[in-house]
């Protein structure tokens, strides 16, 4: 009865012993294999172009540290938060961090750094012309824009993280020259300050004179002394705004030449190859055993 209730064994498995048996008799064919492979996927990565990324590490300049800057104006304000609203002042949290990462990573900031510069054949070099300084392509839709510029940019060039808990950011530039690279990630942080300070400006002169006009149309005092409370403050942030150059961004580690590259990694890429491929050739020589039994 026990014979009965035995459980047969299928002719088609493969014991260990036979495993071993067939790592043993392909060994040198599989570990050739592996070291072709890894040789050539090598010498790919010796060739291939290297990447350098310069990173820049920047922290947002937020309003509570403006708002520490005024001193004690910034009561003043809340105090008279209506008024301040119609002169367009914002009397919300802290919007500034936001505005800033927006405009560093816009596209009206970035189709304009590399109009400024001419980066066009820089980044499509494969597609210009040194000496006739003009396109390959004759085909208009083919040829670079600043459109398809600032989607490579942002796709190939570009990365931003940011820190939820810290606030910090870091801004790094992903190109074949060093040099280049750190050049663009401090050049890019340093025009998005300079923008945004200059739009700071500017909205603090037109608050400025909407102050005045209204104070010219007023004889009550208390709102003659709410609206030259708020002016006061308009001024100093315009002069904090003129007197700083890092007005959104405070730099906290400059972008400088990496002396390695970031991509490729030679020593990865050849530790994936050769296991992948010592993998794929096992996998391969057990593949012929099953094979031959079916």
């Amino acid at each position: 009865m026990d014979s009965l209730n035995m459980t047969p064994v299928r002719q088609d498995e493969i014991s260990l012993a036979e495993l071993l048996e067939v790592v043993r008799r392909w060994k040198w064919g599989i570990l050739s294999f592996a070291l072709v492979c890894t040789f050539a996927v090598g010498v790919v990565a010796w060739l291939m172009p290297k990447t350098y990324k310069a990173v820049i590490v920047i922290s947002p300049v937020t309003d509570d540290a403006r708002g520490a800057q005024l001193g004690g104006l910034g009561s003043l304000i809340s105090e008279f938060g209506g008024l301040a609203s119609l002169a367009g002042l914002s009397m919300r949290g802290d919007t500034k961090r936001a505005e800033s990462l927006t405009v560093l990573q816009s596209e009206a900031l970035t189709e304009r750094y590399i109009e400024q510069n001419n980066l066009l054949p820089v980044l499509f070099e494969s597609k210009w012309d040194a000496q006739k300084q003009a396109w390959k392509e004759t085909d208009p839709s083919k040829i670079p824009t600043l459109w398809k510029a600032n989607e490579y940019f942002k796709k190939k060039v570009r990365s931003i993280t940011s820190d939820s808990k810290t606030g910090i950011v870091t801004l790094g530039i992903a190109w074949k020259d060093a040099e280049v690279a750190a050049k663009w990630a401090n050049e890019l942080v340093s025009i998005t300050n300079d923008y945004l300070r200059r739009k700071a400006i500017d909205e603090s002169q037109r608050n400025i004179a909407y102050l005045n006009q209204q104070a010219a149309k007023t004889d009550v005092v208390q709102a003659k002394q709410a609206i030259y409370a708020i002016l006061q403050t308009e001024i100093n942030r315009e002069m904090l705004a003129r007197g700083s150059d890092e007005y959104a961004f405070k730099i906290l580690d400059p972008a400088r030449p990496p002396e390695r590259p970031s991509s490729p990694k030679p020593l990865l890429w050849i530790a994936i190859a050769f296991f992948g491929s010592l993998l794929l050739a096992l996998l391969a020589a057990f593949a012929r055993v099953v094979w031959s039994r079916a």
